[in-house]
Order: structure tokens, then C-alpha cells, then sequence
């Protein structure tokens, strides 16, 4: 499904510790993307209080869509250490959304696991940030 995406993994302190954006269409619109960003900042902030909501109603890892804001869609994924994945995204792709979350969390915990790295720290890692590219281009890209 091609479409805008904005993903982010949320801390305990409400901190981004890693953010992404993916777009399935043209690059030309780069100049626009920018001015969303704060806005997508905004929407996936305002949207954790309802992810800490439903996280006590489900034993379910994947929340599917938490909120909606105009056209876009906010799913949301806890892990069991409590980081909220969070994804912004204007077209339904609950599949493609449930698998992007699944890897994410493998490669985070494989993160995580690193002794150099500091919990609930920004993930700064190049490596992290080609893997999450190539598992969007791989379940966000219809």
C-alpha cells in the first residue's frame, strides 16, 4: 500500500528515542515533508495517553489503531519492557503495519541487548536506521 508513514519509538520518560519517516511516493515532495514533521511529533505525543489506555486492556502486543487525527491513523505496538512503538500512517496496512512492528521489536531488542547502549537513550546506531528502511520499503510499500 503506498502512502505516508511516520514511525517512532516512544521511552519511558515520553523521549523519541528512534524516528522514521517513509514515503512509498515521489521524492519531490521533501520540502513538504519537513513542515509535517512537527506535526507528526505533535500527533504521536498527544496520542500516548491513549496507547498507556489500551495497553492495560489487552494482553496483546500490537494495538492496532489507537487514534485518529483528520486522515491519519495511529497504531501502536508496546513491547514488554513498555517502549511504545508508534506509527502515523494515512492508509490502512494493518498487515504490512503488524509485520513492520514485529521487526522493529526483534531489532530492538538485538539493540537493546548491546552493552553499550543505554536504555531509554536516543538509538543512534546506522545500522538500526538501514534495517528500519529496508523493513519499510519492505511491508509499508504496496
Amino acid at each position: 500500500m503506498s502512502g505516508n508513514y511516520y514511525f517512532a519509538i516512544v521511552g519511558h520518560h515520553d523521549n523519541p528515542v528512534f524516528e522514521l519517516e517513509h514515503s512509498s511516493q515521489a521524492k519531490g515532495a521533501d520540502a513538504k515533508k519537513d513542515d509535517h514533521r512537527h506535526l507528526n511529533q505533535f500527533i504521536a505525543h498527544a496520542a500516548l495517553d491513549l496507547v498507556d489506555e489500551h495497553m492495560w486492556t489487552t494482553n496483546n502486543m500490537y494495538l492496532k489503531t489507537v487514534d485518529k487525527f483528520n486522515e491519519w491513523f495511529v497504531s501502536a505496538f508496546v513491547t514488554a519492557g513498555r517502549m511504545r512503538l508508534m506509527m502515523l500512517h494515512d492508509v490502512k496496512n494493518e498487515d504490512g503495519i503488524k509485520n513492520f512492528f514485529q521487526e522493529i521489536y526483534e531489532l530492538y531488542v538485538k539493540n537493546a541487548m548491546n552493552p553499550f547502549y543505554e536504555p531509554n537513550s536516543a538509538i543512534k546506531s546506522a545500522a538500526f536506521e538501514r534495517k528500519a528502511q529496508f523493513y519499510a520499503k519492505k511491508y509499508l510499500t504496496g
